[in-house]
């Protein structure tokens, strides 16, 4: 219902949106305030930048949580040392180095305006590491043992074994991963000092947010006129939203199960 509400809105005239008129159907039909959005390059870029980093980022992401969970998730006797990485991750939860020190590591890096300032810093998720590894250990370890016998090693017995099996808490991780890249808008008005470097969310903030009147042009003054704050905010929801809502529900069969695979069963 909300969502229908918001889209609602956004496909309203901005007097009839104002005037706290909408519920679930469009007063006044216009889609002005989605060729405000639309009906410029600049959006079209900062679309296509934030779908780079969504692939981009889970990939990395998932790639760094699960060569990374497997190790954690064996015991001290397996793995010496486990214990104390475990608690070194844990540490960075708890503690960080603070905004000005990432910034100034970043900005050393030459990572300063490209796309990797917004998908390296958050690499290694750790709370995903955590969920991964807790997957990890419910596993039956006579699957490992058979296939230590078989001859394969530690990343055969990975790829092979591990990773099919635990495509629920992929899945579930995975969606958090890609949920928080699409979502983020902070580090892309930290790290870009170009507007044509932003991620969709950082420039719908900068544009539509704040109404920056620097990218109207003279010929779209009438199509802003059009546009209250309130059709604004509402398309910049719905835009935002509608790719998260594409991918669920092909992953919410593994979501779902992933979220109550810890769950205690008869």
């Amino acid at each position: 219902m909300p969502i229908i509400h918001i889209l609602a809105i956004s496909f309203s005239s901005g007097q009839a949106a104002a005037a706290g008129k909408v519920l679930l159907w469009p007063v006044e039909f216009t889609t002005a305030a989605y060729e405000n959005v639309f009906g410029k390059p600049e959006y079209l870029r900062a679309f296509w930048i934030s779908i780079q980093r969504v692939i981009l980022g889970t990939v990395i992401s998932m790639a760094l949580t699960i060569i990374t969970a497997y190790p954690l998730s064996k015991d001290s006797r397996q793995f010496r040392l486990r214990t104390f990485y475990a608690w070194v991750f844990v540490f960075t939860i708890l503690f960080s180095g603070g905004l000005i020190p990432t910034y100034t590591t970043i900005k050393s890096l030459g990572m300063i305006d490209t796309i990797w300032a917004l998908v390296l810093p958050g690499a290694v998720a750790v709370f995903n590491i955590i969920l991964l590894l807790n997957f990890y250990r419910s596993l039956p370890k006579e699957l490992e043992e058979s296939s230590r016998i078989d001859g394969a090693g530690h990343f055969k017995t990975l790829w092979k074994i591990y990773v099919p099996l635990s495509l629920p808490a992929l899945a579930t991780t995975g969606l958090f991963t890609m949920v928080g890249h699409w979502n983020s808008w902070f580090d892309g008005m930290l790290y870009m000092n170009h507007t044509e470097n932003y991620p969709l969310q950082t420039f719908l903030q900068t544009v539509i947010v704040k109404l920056d009147f620097r990218f109207i042009k003279a010929e779209n003054v009438e199509l802003a006129l059009k546009v209250s704050d309130r059709t604004s905010r509402a398309a910049q929801i719905f835009v935002a939203a509608f790719p998260i809502l594409i991918v669920y529900p092909f992953l919410q069969r593994f979501f779902i199960k992933g979220i109550v695979m810890g769950s205690v069963k008869e």
